[in-house]
Parts: structure tokens; C-alpha cells; sequence
């Protein structure tokens, strides 16, 4: 399928041309410096990559440093309400203008020689403008350099470095449909808890999400400490109940889990009956509808580095009922086997005030950064990517063939290619076709 493009690769990559298909990857791609510059170059460099929710800024002149690679960009909503993202770089001679992670400002100035700049790029303030320059400077062609791609699906402002690439839309293709379980669940959209919390893992962006796109299998070892504390169910292969689904050719993965059998768990996440009502006619299709009300656990990766999870947890173990919790996370790549995780936590504008509490409660003792599920993950992903660039590890290779047997389920009602458990890996080969179809071209 790929072979003859593979020539001027680096070798582990060639070698997942020939092993993929066959349910193996190699450890090496997972740890080692020429596959990180390939992987700038042929996948981040060309990809769709999530900067922000729209509630993050929502007046004039808010607005937040975000990052595609090495390149920062103030992301910022101009007076005229427009969102606009810039790299964060003066035109003059290269110094930052933007200070600050967040805030809200009309203009931007360096404060290497003070050039000015106001909320949508253009260069208003040039000290000493005609000593320095002369009549002849223009300053409309010597604003901020603006991102090449900027675009937005339900709140969700995704960039891209690329001016050539297809549109936001065109990316997701058939993964629009699982993201609308979560944006389109209230007609009053998403809103963030807070600024998102930020940490540094020594592991690779990969690794990171194929625990959010395929990886139920890890709950019965990684997560064992929280099923016999009661936070998680009690049977051990609870993730395992429900559907897997890929979208073909675009790399994007989605886990919908419902609940073990016998298991008395509430419907449609645990939401209050008030959020229930409200989703039934929100919903775009009667199907959304019926997907959600079964949905306990929900989980979907975009491709390259996106992910989303909405659980149903207990916030504590006094409190009587579960509640759900939404993240967002990006995994960041930094270098090879170093990433920094960037993590949302959000929840429908129009909730009660109490349940946004129990929500931002759940999402930080269990998804925050010093939370309990986030603990025994990154602590795992941080030994597998440094075994990944040892010498001899780096030459073995990885087993990924979990479910190749499993037919595919016709009855599935949505979009995309669904299997009727969660216990396979048929995610993360399709992912590993589109990275390899990226790496390749």
C-alpha cells in the first residue's frame, strides 16, 4: 500500500509500511529525534491543530496564547468581535509581543523598540517613525503575521500552518457527527471551567492519545486502584461494553461505552433530568438522541492530536450519585519523547450552578493534573517512551492486533466504521494509516 514511497524515511518508519498490517509497530517512532523533525514537517505542519473554545474569549479584545510546534499565536477576539490569531512575533525584529498566557488588551507592543500593534494585526505606533524611517514607511504592510488557517466547528477554533490545506470541515468529515453528542447537547453550547491547566510529560504525543481513541483494554490494570476504591464500576471490564468506531481514511477514533451488564447506572451520562429534556430537542437527529441516552463513557481522538472525554464518575466517594465530566486535552509535541499537556475542563452553559461545581469538582481530582486517572497514565506513558529510545528496546516491536477477528457491527446507527467492543485496536490502526499516509506524501 505504501512501499513505494517509503525510500527516504527514517527506517522505523519504513518498517510500520511493512509491519502495520500485520497488527505491529515499531518501538523505535515512539522516541527518536528524526521522526520528530519528520513528523513537524509532514504532520503538524499540514494538520488541524485545537487552539481554544470560543468561551475562553468571549468579549472584545480577550484573548489567549496558543501553539502549533515552536510557533505561539495570541488568539484573539478584535473589536469588531471577529477572531483572528497572529503569530506572536514583531515585525521589526522579532520580539514577543504578548506577555502574558491571557488577558484582554486592544493592542499589543513589543518591548524590544515599542512597535504598537492593535487587536487585528495592523501596526498603528512606530516611535520616532520619521527619524527612524522616513516619509516613505508604510505601516499597513508591517502588522502581525497572521495564522494561515483559522476555522471553527461548534466553538471549537482549530488552526492550521498550512494555506493550502482542505477546510476545518472537510478534515473532520464524518467525526462531526460524534463531536455533536457533546457541542450540540444543549442549545447554549459549551463553556470552559477556567483557564486550562498545563504539564510537561516525558512521553510522545502518540502515546499519550491512543489511550483516548482505542486503549480500554489498560482500565483492567492501570485503573485497578479506582475500581476497588468504588469510583470507577466494579466490573473490572466495564470499558469494554460498547462500540469502537473509526472514520476510514481520516485517522479520527471514537469510544462510546455503555453501562456492565446489571450495572445501575443512570442514563445519558448521569445528567440532571432538566439537561436530559433540553438535549432531546437539541440534538440535531432523533439518533444523537438514542446514542446519548445510552452513553455512559464517551471518548473521541481527531487526528493528529485532539481528544475528548466525557465520563460518568462520582466527584467523591461520599457523594450519593455519579456525575459526569468533560475534558479537553491537546497533546502538545515538544521533542521526542517530551509533550506538554494542555487540558480543558468544560460544561454546558445553561447547567445549574451546582452541577457545574460537582463537574469542575470530578474533572479536577480525576483529570486535573495531579488527578487520579491522569496519575497512573502519565506515569506509564512517561516508562513505555523512555524504554521506546533505549538500545535495545527501540528494536522491538509493539503488539497491536487486539480484535483483528472481530467483524465490524452493521447495525451501528452512526457514521464511520463501528465494532460492537471496546477491547481492540482497530482505532489505532486506522490512525497509523493516515500518519503513515501523511509521512509519506
Amino acid at each position: 500500500m505504501f512501499g513505494a514511497r517509503a525510500g527516504n524515511l527514517k527506517t522505523a518508519v519504513n518498517a510500520l509500511v511493512t509491519t502495520l498490517e500485520k497488527g505491529l509497530v515499531p518501538a523505535e517512532i515512539f522516541n527518536d529525534s528524526e521522526v520528530f523533525e519528520q513528523e513537524k514537517d509532514r504532520i503538524f505542519a499540514r494538520s488541524w491543530v485545537f487552539l481554544t473554545h470560543t468561551s475562553e474569549i468571549p468579549s472584545p479584545g480577550d484573548y489567549v496564547l496558543r501553539y502549533i510546534l515552536n510557533n505561539a499565536f495570541i488568539v484573539v477576539r478584535g473589536e469588531d468581535g471577529i477572531v483572528r490569531a497572529f503569530l506572536d512575533m514583531c515585525r521589526h525584529r522579532g520580539m514577543r509581543v504578548c506577555r502574558a498566557e491571557a488577558g484582554n488588551a486592544s493592542h499589543f507592543r513589543c518591548p524590544f523598540h515599542g512597535w504598537t500593534y492593535r487587536n487585528d494585526g495592523q501596526l498603528i505606533g512606530v516611535p520616532a517613525e520619521r527619524e527612524a524611517f522616513g516619509d516613505g514607511f508604510h505601516k499597513e504592510e508591517w502588522g502581525l503575521l497572521p495564522l494561515p488557517r483559522l476555522e471553527e466547528f461548534d466553538g471549537l477554533l482549530f488552526g492550521n500552518l498550512d494555506p493550502g490545506a482542505p477546510s476545518l470541515v472537510e478534515w473532520l468529515g464524518d467525526a462531526r457527527w460524534y463531536l455533536e453528542l457533546v457541542t450540540k447537547r444543549s442549545p447554549a453550547g459549551l463553556e470552559v471551567l477556567g483557564p486550562p491547566q498545563r504539564f510537561v510529560v516525558n512521553t510522545d504525543w502518540k502515546l499519550a492519545l491512543e489511550t483516548f481513541m482505542s486503549d480500554s483494554y489498560h482500565t483492567l490494570m492501570a485503573h485497578r486502584s479506582l475500581i476497588e476504591l468504588g469510583i470507577a464500576p466494579r466490573d473490572a471490564k466495564y470499558a469494554m461494553y460498547g462500540e469502537q468506531i473509526h472514520i476510514p481514511g481520516k485517522g479520527h477514533g471514537a469510544m462510546v461505552v455503555g453501562g456492565p451488564p446489571g450495572a445501575k447506572l443512570p442514563p445519558f451520562w448521569g445528567y440532571p433530568e432538566e439537561m436530559m429534556e433540553r438535549a432531546k430537542s437539541s440534538y440535531p437527529t432523533r439518533t444523537h438522541w438514542e446514542v446519548a441516552r445510552e452513553t455512559r463513557i464517551f471518548l473521541i481522538t481527531l487526528f493528529p492530536n485532539f481528544s475528548l472525554h466525557n465520563p460518568i464518575r462520582k466527584p467523591d466517594h461520599l457523594y450519593p450519585t455519579p456525575v459526569p465530566m468533560l475534558t479537553f486535552r491537546v497533546w502538545h509535541p515538544l521533542g521526542p519523547g517530551r509533550i506538554e499537556v494542555i487540558s480543558w475542563g468544560l460544561v454546558e452553559r445553561d447547567a445549574p450552578e451546582w452541577f457545574k461545581e460537582k463537574a469542575r469538582h470530578s474533572y479536577m481530582r480525576f483529570f486535573g493534573s495531579s488527578g487520579t486517572f491522569e496519575q497512573d497514565d502519565t506515569e506509564i506513558w512517561s516508562h513505555v517512551a523512555q524504554n521506546a529510545g533505549s538500545t535495545l528496546g527501540r528494536k522491538l516491536l509493539f503488539n497491536y492486533q487486539m480484535g483483528q477477528t472481530v467483524a465490524s457491527d452493521p447495525n451501528w446507527p452512526g457514521p464511520g466504521v463501528a465494532y460492537p467492543i471496546n477491547f481492540t485496536d482497530e482505532n489505532l490502526r486506522n490512525f497509523y494509516r493516515r500518519y503513515l499516509e501523511l509521512m509519506l506524501s
